[in-house]
C-alpha cells in the first residue's frame, strides 16, 4: 500500500485509505470492495471524505468473521444506524 514517503520510511500505516487501497487492504479487487460497500459488509468511507478508515474496516470484518464478539449488535450497529441517517438526511429533499 503506497503511502506518504515520510510515513513509510517511519514504517507507518495511515489510517485513512483511498478506495483503492481499501480495496487492497481487505486482498480484494476493486469492483469487489465497492460491492461490498454497497452491500454493507464495509463501512463506506468517513463522512465528507473519500477516505475510508481502516480500524472500521477492522472491526466490521471482525464482527463478520466472529472474532470480536464484544462488537456485535454494537458498534457496528451504531456505525450503520449513523451512516444511514446520514444519508437519508442528505438524501431528503429540502
Amino acid at each position: 500500500m503506497a503511502t506518504h514517503p515520510a510515513l513509510a520510511d517511519l514504517g507507518i500505516a495511515p489510517r485513512l485509505l483511498t478506495r483503492e487501497q481499501a480495496a487492497a487492504y481487505c486482498g480484494v479487487s476493486l469492483t469487489t470492495f465497492t460491492a461490498w460497500v454497497r452491500r454493507g459488509i464495509v463501512p463506506g468511507p468517513v463522512h465528507r471524505t473519500h477516505r475510508w478508515d481502516r480500524k472500521a474496516i477492522d472491526a466490521a470484518l471482525d464482527v463478520l468473521g466472529g472474532t470480536d464478539a464484544k462488537l456485535e449488535g454494537k458498534a457496528l450497529d451504531q456505525w450503520k444506524a449513523k451512516h444511514r441517517a446520514r444519508h437519508t438526511e442528505r438524501d431528503s429533499p429540502t
